[in-house]
């Protein structure tokens, strides 16, 4: 039976490399996607590369698309082997002293609330698998470790909303693996904390010292865990992290 992955933001970035690396592995890769246009262009680039790819229109913001895309996957599949929330929205790196609960509520809506709505409507999907996985894609700026070790590049980044929402996404995402033992809860950062090294993506300008590839290293090594693999981890492409 042919493995099967819903990708949030998968049109571009990381999404779009690990549903790359799926689709090389001959999975069936839900490709969601805020912009139609763009998941198209998206879809029809990785099913040249001989992927099975399904373009889902999605915004992880509204209840109402999540509800559509969970009826048009349901149509085409009995059951969701993984869910990756990868999609997100960096804010305006905003100092804490000018920051706005609107602000915030736009960056949480995206990085906290979309993945709540995400899980929710796909979760009787996932426990129609035999082994069901979820892979929150968080950020080493959402570690209390992290953020306060001063060596760290993004200790300087004195930014509020952003931080704050990948460090609710690190809870949510233990609260789930405790409260749901049969589906793998775990999240990722798409970087090497150790070495202060992060992926290079749209939202960093293409700053990082990776490559999306290897951004995208922990995505895929909890997205192909087995069934005694972690639940409720935070990890990066070399292991696991402290919260």
């Amino acid at each position: 039976m042919t493995n099967t992955a819903l990708i949030t933001g998968a049109n571009k970035g990381l999404g779009h490399e690990a549903a790359r690396r799926l689709g090389e592995l001959g999975w069936t890769v839900f490709l969601g996607s805020r912009d139609v246009g763009r998941g198209e262009q998206a879809v029809a680039k990785l099913r040249a590369g001989g992927a099975d790819v399904v373009l889902v229109p999605l915004d992880v913001t509204s209840d109402e698309s999540v509800a559509a895309a969970v009826a048009l996957v349901t149509a085409r599949t009995g059951g969701l082997d993984v869910l990756i929330n990868n999609a997100g929205f960096g804010g305006h790196a905003i100092p804490p002293a000018d920051a706005t609960a609107a602000e915030l509520h736009a960056v949480y809506d995206a990085n906290v609330y979309g993945p709540v709505r995400v899980t929710n409507g796909f979760l009787p999907l996932l426990r129609s698998s035999s082994h069901p996985r979820v892979v929150n894609v968080s950020s080493g700026g959402g570690s209390f470790a992290v953020i306060t070790d001063p060596a760290q590049p993004v200790a300087k980044m004195h930014e509020l909303a952003y931080s704050s929402s990948k460090a609710a996404l690190n809870m949510i995402t233990v609260r789930y693996a405790q409260a749901i033992p049969e589906v793998k809860f775990n999240a990722v950062t798409p970087g090497e904390t150790a070495n202060h090294k992060f992926a290079a993506t749209d939202m960093n300008r293409n700053t990082g010292a990776l490559t999306v590839t290897e951004g995208t290293d922990a995505i895929l090594r909890l997205a192909l865990i087995g069934p005694d693999g972690p639940t409720g981890t935070f990890e990066d492409r070399l292991g696991p992290l402290a919260w």
